[in-house]
């Protein structure tokens, strides 16, 4: 499982922008950020390279924010490659929260996955998957 900050933002002007220059002068390093959002409020979903760090300052700025375990899966960066993924996870009985993903190479691209069952990182790797550590994440950006 790798870390993830996740930060509950209101959907206001100025305050994704107020997160970033948190984390940044607290001197922490951010790797990838994805943001969900509804007209109220938004789901702020960071790698980073100290999450604890970056959560405690957040809270202390008044944000709402948590460090999160999600699954970390290099997939083959070709047409089916997440399919074959998330059918191995359903086959195995894994629900998928929420997923998110992107290229880290032209040969390979990096998912995130919240699920149900923290335990299928074992089947996962002998099935032939590669999972993704902390130390590695902090490499992709």
């Amino acid at each position: 499982m790798i870390s993830q900050l996740t930060v509950f933002l209101e959907n206001h002007k100025g305050r994704l922008a107020g997160v970033c220059r948190s984390i940044a002068d607290a001197g922490i390093n951010m790797s990838a950020l994805l943001l969900a959002d509804t007209e109220d409020f938004g789901v702020l979903r960071v790698f980073c390279d100290r999450p604890e760090a970056a959560a405690s300052t957040l809270r202390d700025e008044g944000f709402r924010a948590s460090v999160t375990s999600v699954l970390g899966v290099q997939v083959p960066n070709r047409s089916g490659g997440l399919a074959d993924l998330l059918e191995f996870l359903d086959k195995e009985g894994v629900n998928v929260e929420y997923a998110y993903c992107f290229s880290i190479s032209a040969d390979f691209a990096l998912n995130a996955l919240k699920v149900s069952d923290g335990a299928v990182e074992r089947r996962l790797a002998e099935a032939g998957w590669r999972l993704v550590t902390d130390e590695e994440i902090h490499g992709l950006g």
